[in-house]
């Protein structure tokens, strides 16, 4: 049911979608080099690898680590407001028709996040697709307790559920929490 909900929504949406990431995709090519569209590797479903699809919101040459490893400095101007607004995490749907991801679920971490990777994987998490939004995300509780995090979104796992998902939804869209924070 969450993976039938989660793909309808997505398509739904995508439409509508689809000409904000083209805006913003031209916005942030013409006011920082490189591409506008940010692939990196992330733990997915049964730890499983895959290529998360975000609006790059950071220099080329920042690091390939956390955000909450990454310094304010790294965040282009237009990724600062791409970031507020989480326009930034809008190319994900395609993550959602591909089934790498969900609408809800724990954010997906990198690899080189092996505390995170092992705690999650301590509570089960991994039976679950990553999400877009989740519990820790609303919350505003970032990737850099991996025990807390992890905590926080085993509670999800417990309470999973369609009104559950929506509610984190609305929560997210109406400006519920933080996510990864760039470090100052």
């Amino acid at each position: 049911m969450k993976r039938v909900f989660d793909f309808i929504a997505a398509l739904l949406v995508m439409p509508i979608a689809a000409p904000a990431v083209l805006i913003c995709a031209l916005v942030v090519r013409m006011t920082s080099p490189g591409p506008a569209i940010f692939r990196q590797t992330r733990v997915g479903l049964h730890e499983q690898p895959f290529t998360c699809y975000k609006l790059r919101t950071m220099f080329i040459e920042t690091r390939d680590v956390p955000t909450h490893q990454s310094s304010a400095s790294s965040v282009t101007p237009v990724g600062k407001w791409l970031r507020a607004l989480k326009l930034d995490e809008l190319p994900q749907l395609w993550n959602i028709i591909r089934g790498d991801m969900s609408l809800v679920g724990p954010r997906p971490c990198l690899p080189s996040q092996v505390e995170l990777v092992a705690a999650r994987r301590a509570r089960g998490l991994y039976e679950i697709r990553p999400g877009v939004t989740g519990i820790s995300q609303v919350a505003g509780v970032d990737m850099s307790d991996p025990e807390r995090l992890a905590e926080l979104d085993a509670r999800y796992l417990e309470q999973m559920s369609l009104g559950t998902d929506i509610r984190l939804i609305l929560a997210t869209a109406l400006g519920a929490g933080r996510g990864d924070r760039v470090q100052n």
